[in-house]
């Protein structure tokens, strides 16, 4: 056992699991199902997922990532729900799966695009809460509706 690459690889774990969990933190506050506890085992799995390729003699590590891209889109498309007309989901799953992205970014040692790209997820789930968002997109206003109805 090689104490120094195992240490690596945690501290690996830890920092997915973080960026994970902030963009996560966001979906929580604004009271989604899928909240920090969620997007920092996505990003954990997936981290955990690279690092195995990435340390299994023999292993092709695209072909892990491309599967964890696959597995992480079948959990997303269970997510996406069809209510009273509406779609709703979507939001979650796509940040799920961008979550997943950061996971495995950090499991290859990708720390800056990992961290830039979870600022950015988070950006984006905050855009949409600033005053005058729904005008300045386009969107009807769905106040009367419970923030579990929206997505």
């Amino acid at each position: 056992m090689d104490w120094q690459l195992e240490s690596l690889y945690a501290i690996r774990a830890v920092v997915a699991a973080v960026l994970g969990g902030f963009i996560g933190w966001e979906r929580g506050w604004h009271g989604r199902e899928a909240g920090m506890r969620t997007y920092a085992s996505v990003a954990l799995g997936s981290c955990v997922f690279a690092l195995i390729s990435s340390h299994i003699p023999g292993a092709e590590p695209s072909r892990l990532a491309a599967n964890i891209v696959t597995g992480v889109g079948f959990l997303g498309a269970g997510i996406i729900l069809r209510e009273r007309g509406r779609t709703v989901g979507l939001t979650t799953a796509a940040t799920i799966w961008s979550t997943a992205a950061v996971g495995t970014a950090v499991g290859f040692g990708m720390y800056l695009l990992a961290t830039l790209t979870s600022l950015i997820v988070f950006g984006i789930l905050a855009l949409h809460h600033l005053p005058g968002w729904k005008r300045l997109s386009g969107q009807q206003d769905h106040s009367t509706e419970t923030p579990d109805e929206q997505n």
